[in-house]
């Protein structure tokens, strides 16, 4: 027991002294773009970022959609994600018939949901950003997916999204805590999109959530939770049988926090086992096995997912009888605080600000195709 005690001691003292040295080399490239020592690169577009300072999930993927659901009358819109677990590398336009092992399976999920919209992959957001211009002059809006701490992109519009369940204040930088950027850098932000809030969190809670975030008087902070509609089956069959809530469920997930998504399904069904693995989990063979043999045990019982956990498993070769259990939760966000036009016009305005005086007299900062390149 000593011994044990003492070694978690030593791992905590060596966690300790890397998460310092780790937010010392951020702080020095973040002061390197500043001072202009690393380039970064404007457009004659518009980027929203969609972004945050933490690692685990905070909910990028169902803002995305919220975006190109309420912007799309308005705008042309591409999204540009770094595609991150994917096998290949460099720029790749997604398609609706991509294996998640090529592209990503947030992409993939927002090019299934979006299919008119480009969905762009590219680890380089600047070459990446001049292929969609050239690629696609249609396109008026950029909304990059997880690129706030991408300094050589100025983004227009920085979205910075705070998981309620896991507040910023107090944390540690990694691999201590669960910062990957410094809590000082949340001054950039021009929107802050509070999410995963509770049907608990009270009007003082919200004033509370305010006055720690706001540091500059621009800000603008909305509250978010996910709204849950029926379950989906993850595969078509004829005559599948109605799923009641409270029914035995098998809970499958590899999502950065699955929480949120455990929490909603305990209150709704019986759940017998959870299943809990790494983000962006790819499923094995081995884990499929163990899936079946829960079902086995539990004949009566469904297996149930997030959306973004079915789109790595939509062509799997499954049993059928596992496959006719396999269901996913959708999720879809929702404003706590005001109607959506709030925050979409907050969002517009600040997209549009100084569209006139730019239009007027081209910005000589602003990057050409063979500069960011």
């Amino acid at each position: 027991m000593l011994w044990r005690a003492l070694q978690r001691e030593r791992m905590k003292i060596l966690r300790t002294i890397i998460s310092w040295i780790y937010a010392l080399v951020v702080a020095i490239r973040h002061r390197l773009y500043d001072w202009g020592v690393f380039k970064s690169f404007s457009f004659d577009i518009p980027i929203v970022c969609i972004g945050n300072i933490t690692v685990g999930g905070t909910g990028k993927t169902p803002t995305a959609e919220y975006l190109l659901s309420v912007l799309s009358e308005k705008y042309n819109i591409a999204i540009l994600s770094r595609g991150y677990g994917r096998s290949t590398t460099g720029y790749r336009e997604v398609t609706i018939q991509d294996s998640y092992a090529d592209v990503g399976d947030e992409p993939l999920l927002l090019k299934l949901k979006f299919p008119n919209h480009p969905v762009v992959v590219c680890e380089d957001r600047v070459a990446g950003i001049e292929r969609i211009r050239k690629e696609h002059p249609e396109v008026n809006l950029i909304v990059m997916d997880d690129g706030f701490q991408h300094r050589r992109v100025k983004a227009k519009v920085n979205i910075i999204l705070i998981d309620s369940t896991r507040p910023v204040e107090g944390d540690s930088m990694l691999p201590l805590g669960r910062l990957r950027d410094l809590p000082s850098r949340l001054k950039k932000a021009h929107i802050f999109i509070v999410t995963k809030c509770s049907t608990q969190m009270s009007p003082i809670d919200r004033r509370l959530w305010t006055n720690k975030l706001r540091s500059v008087a621009y800000q603008k902070i909305f509250f978010t939770r996910y709204y849950s509609p029926m379950i989906e089956p993850l595969y078509y069959y004829e005559n599948r049988e109605e799923i009641d809530y409270g029914r035995q469920a098998i809970l499958v997930t590899g999502i950065g926090n699955p929480r949120p998504f455990v929490a909603e399904a305990v209150m709704r069904f019986s759940v017998v086992e959870k299943l809990i693995f790494p983000d962006h989990h790819s499923f094995t063979v081995e884990d499929m096995k163990r899936i079946n043999e829960l079902l086995n045990k539990y004949p009566r019982a469904i297996v149930l997912m997030t959306e973004k956990d079915a789109v790595r498993l939509r062509r799997a070769k499954l049993p059928e009888s596992l496959m006719r259990a396999m269901y996913y939760q959708p999720i879809s966000m929702r404003f706590i605080t005001g109607p959506d036009h709030d925050f979409v016009n907050s969002l517009i305005a600040e997209i549009e600000y100084g569209k006139k005086k730019r239009d007027a007299k081209p910005n000589s900062d602003e990057a050409s195709s063979n500069d960011a390149i």
